[in-house]
């Protein structure tokens, strides 16, 4: 079937913010899990002073997908240009731009285009994508007024931190501890239910029953990227009331001493729940350093697990969950 031209939609927002900060916001991929509600993780394929590619895993209309694109950085125009490589079904072709335009000294307009095709031209796929796109473009767009002018107003409740332990076993063993979520109620004393999915290799959806210190439980729903055998990045999707946004990302770091295995958070704290959780008199401060306890009690007792099993199995449970790797 011979293609029509592409599809071509633009989309725009108005933030109270510097247009050259902006700009350095979209242009720092590695803040995007932060920023945009649909991004779960990216990192960098390639990366010169005005050309990179990069691999990014989103979700689009409740899917994760994943995709590389190449990006072409304009700091002076204030413009990125961006071309998927090889779309995901039923993309078949999928590029756009950034472009930030100076409203006054404290405002900029946002305006984000697309131009797209679905495979074989077929109906059904391009409304997939042009609803994919509509709310994607309108949530990444409102996600970043938010979160630019928050980074202005206040930088105090935005923060991250790092639990780590050395394993005297492979990164392999540690790294296939962190990957089997499925059986972590089995393994760890804190999850009382779990569920893993795993839509293609790598890529899981992890919902998961925690235990807190004076009992309750509470529900998550995180979206997982799994690059053997060195790292696993996540996005809670569902969250506790006192977090608006929580990423995080285990890594498996070999030397000659053993393995360095991390696990690093980034948090952004909800204040308007900090006086119905905490009570009237709690501050942010108190928030953060709560939320800081919690997540890290967790995290070192996982880490204390995933040490035991390298170290004292060396790899002699065969995997149960059909990954690759």
């Amino acid at each position: 079937m011979t293609q029509s031209g592409p599809r071509e939609v633009e989309h725009e927002i108005t933030v109270s913010a510097p247009a050259a900060a902006v700009y350095r916001l979209i242009a720092e991929v590695e803040n995007w899990p932060r920023i945009f509600p649909p991004t779960i993780y990216v990192d960098h394929v390639e990366r010169a002073e005005r050309q990179e590619r990069i691999r990014i895993w989103a979700t689009a209309n409740g899917e994760a997908k994943n995709w590389t694109s190449r990006r072409t950085l304009d700091p002076e125009g204030l413009r990125i240009d961006f071309r998927q490589e090889v779309s995901t079904p039923p993309v078949a072709a999928m590029g756009g731009a950034w472009i930030i335009e100076p409203l006054s000294e404290r405002e900029s307009r946002i305006r984000l285009l697309h131009d797209y095709r679905a495979v074989d031209d077929d109906p059904g796929s391009l409304q997939w994508i042009e609803d994919a796109v509509d709310r994607n473009s309108r949530s990444e767009l409102a996600a970043l007024k938010a979160n630019v002018e928050l980074a202005h107003a206040s930088e105090d409740v935005t923060f991250s931190f790092e639990d780590t332990v050395l394993v005297t076993g492979s990164a392999k063993d540690a790294y296939d501890f962190i990957n089997e979520a499925n059986l972590w109620s089995e393994r760890l004393p804190h999850v009382a239910k779990v569920r893993l999915d795993e839509e293609s290799p790598g890529l899981q959806t992890l919902e998961m029953d925690t235990r807190a210190k004076d009992g309750s439980t509470h529900t998550t729903k995180s979206y997982r990227v799994c690059l053997p055998y060195d790292r696993i990045a996540y996005k809670q999707v569902t969250l506790p009331a006192l977090m608006t946004l929580h990423t995080g990302i285990w890594t498996f770091a070999e030397s000659e001493d053993g393995t360095a295995v991390s696990s690093q958070h980034t948090v952004v704290l909800n204040t308007e729940n900090i006086a119905r959780i905490l009570g009237a008199g709690a501050t942010v401060g108190d928030a953060r350093e709560y939320v800081r306890s919690a997540l890290s009690t967790n995290s070192r007792a996982t880490l204390g697990h995933a040490k035991d099993y390298a170290e004292n199995n060396r790899g002699a449970e065969p995997s149960r969950t059909g990954n690759e790797g």
